[in-house]
């Protein structure tokens, strides 16, 4: 990926971040500890490559690409509450609330996740792309984030630990908990740059499918790798009993299938057309991450 658009995304991220000198400094400084946190910024520079791919210009999408990263950045804070995951550690470093407290770390996920649509619905980013754009980025981003979306395939993860479940739940989990974001990300650099709804449509096939590729690569990567390379505790699924690819089809099967999906990711760029090549290689990429 474009490693300018990179630069521009850590540059903007923290710019609509309020100030520090505040009597709520302790919430806006666990809030940048997880921006900050990097990672591999996939949704925000998915943003930024589909709306250069629809002609778009950088500084029109550059909103839509933060407010997305607050929302993914928002959910793992909670994903790693002892209510949820109970996880310690998110890339390599203590989790939110292993720093700044259960509370702190809750509300840090609340603030970046309504300063998301602040961002995406107020004037500087209207005068960027347009009130349209600017309601059905609210619209999308509301929709792929909520109860039938991220949050609903958290509800169904939850619910699914410590029992075994088909392979149809497992489906469904992750094409709300993961893919879903990831799909919104790419709508979003299409509507910044004012694209047409087939374009659209195929942008949103290609972030499900990688989405779905992502994920189950996730899996395998707990099961073969260490807490030191990916940045995280791993063997998680199996501490809390959760039905996997891999658990259920085995790592074999769950490999052929991050071959399948990322193969369907790249035929739906075909239907765009344009210089897709960029995006064809990071789909690549992701299939082939070791952390």
């Amino acid at each position: 990926m474009n490693n300018h658009y990179l630069k521009l995304i850590e540059e903007s991220l923290y710019g609509f971040l309020p100030p520090l000198d505040c009597r709520e400094r302790k919430l806006i400084e666990a809030m940048r500890y997880s921006l900050e946190a990097g990672g591999k910024r996939v949704r925000p520079l998915l943003v930024m490559e589909f709306n250069a791919l629809c002609g778009g210009k950088p500084e029109a999408a550059l909103p839509f690409a933060c407010a997305v990263e607050m929302v993914h950045t928002y959910s793992l804070i909670h994903d790693d509450l002892p209510c949820m995951d109970d996880d310690d550690l998110r890339r390599g470093k203590p989790s939110n609330h292993k720093v700044y407290g259960e509370d702190t770390a809750l509300l840090a996920g609340d603030a970046l996740l309504t300063l998301a649509f602040d961002v995406l619905s107020g004037d500087k980013t209207a005068a960027l792309v347009g009130d349209r754009a600017c309601r059905r980025a609210v619209s999308t981003l509301s929709r792929y984030a909520g109860c039938v979306g991220m949050v609903g395939g958290q509800v169904i993860d939850l619910a699914s630990e410590h029992i075994t479940v088909p392979i149809e739940v497992v489906e469904e989990l992750v094409g709300k908990k993961t893919a879903c974001l990831i799909q919104a990300a790419c709508e979003l650099g299409c509507l910044a740059a004012g694209a047409d709804e087939a374009v659209i449509r195929a942008a949103s096939d290609y972030g499900r499918s990688i989405g779905y590729a992502f994920q189950i690569q996730d899996d395998i990567l707990d099961c073969t790798s260490t807490d030191e390379v990916l940045g995280k505790p791993v063997g998680s699924d199996e501490a809390h009993q959760k039905s996997t690819y891999v658990s259920l089809l085995g790592i074999e099967k769950a490999r052929a299938l991050v071959h399948d999906y990322t193969a369907q990711a790249i035929a739906a760029l075909n239907r765009i057309g344009g210089n897709t090549k960029a995006l064809s290689f990071f789909a690549m990429d992701l299939a082939k991450r070791v952390k």
